[in-house]
């Protein structure tokens, strides 16, 4: 696997990384990592013929997580060039076919990207998951969904802060690849991350049901009786591990008729 570090930050945790992926995997386009200065510099992966880039501000690159987060990064990469179904299906193609005839908010089409992003983050985190320790992703879960559920909502109901993960920020590549689990955002996308979170634990058996994620997730849920939060947790546990592509393209829009629908934020 060749990667190149460019940027004023350590090289040491995507090194490390790639030693980490190459035991069980291996990338055989280059990859160039570009570590920024800016400290609000969201996290976000790009492919071309070429190669693969990870962007990452030098704030992420220094974190606790720099390691785990570019092997997950590393992985989005294999599923692009694998062409799995999940990284190869257009998102803005499913959520036409979901929400054709309709009208919802912006913020509403900015969450159901949101949740078209957990669904690659499953596929991504089937390969990363399987390779190394997962106490660092349970406490990111559990930190971030603590966090969303003491945060008030924006008062434009326009969004959310942006973490340490970035993510999908509302005029960026719709099919950049990210981890995001949002704080100080809306109830009902709240209810849908903490179903995410759920889902990954249980799919990969990380937790005990008495862990403190699911006091959490049922806050969440309490807060946005609309979503229904247990189907939402059965669908992304559930989700093929090969499925076809028009299985996947129907999970997706699925997916997001159903939180259109239980946002209860159609346009006027």
């Amino acid at each position: 696997m060749e990667l190149h570090v460019q940027g004023p930050g350590p090289a040491a945790p995507f090194l490390s990384a790639r030693d980490l992926f190459e035991t069980e995997h291996d990338l055989e386009l280059p990859v160039t990592v570009r570590i920024r200065e800016n400290p609000d510099e969201r996290t976000w992966t790009g492919h071309d013929d070429d190669g693969h880039v990870l962007n990452i501000s030098r704030q992420a690159a220094t974190s606790a997580m720099a390691r785990e987060l570019a092997v997950h990064e590393f992985a989005h990469m294999l599923r692009n060039e694998e062409e799995h179904p999940s990284h190869v299906q257009s998102t803005e193609e499913a959520l036409f076919l979901a929400l054709a005839g309709e009208s919802v908010e912006r913020s509403t089409l900015t969450q159901c990207y949101q949740i078209a992003n957990h669904m690659k983050d499953i596929y991504a985190d089937d390969i990363t998951l399987a390779l190394g320790p997962t106490d660092k992703l349970v406490a990111f879960f559990e930190s971030t969904l603590a966090s969303a559920l003491s945060d008030r909502p924006d008062d434009s109901g326009d969004g959310a802060a942006w973490g340490l993960f970035g993510g999908q920020a509302p005029d960026a590549a719709p099919d950049s690849d990210s981890r995001r689990l949002t704080a100080a955002t809306d109830p009902e996308i709240t209810a849908v991350n903490a179903a995410f979170a759920l889902a990954m634990v249980e799919r990969h058996e990380l937790v005990d049901a008495d862990h403190r994620l699911y006091d959490l997730a049922h806050a969440a849920a309490r807060d946005a009786p609309a979503i229904d939060s247990e189907a939402f947790k059965r669908r992304f546990r559930n989700l093929q591990r090969n499925p076809d592509p028009s299985d996947y393209r129907k999970e997706l829009v699925d997916a997001t008729r159903a939180f259109a629908a239980g946002s209860g934020r159609a346009a006027d």
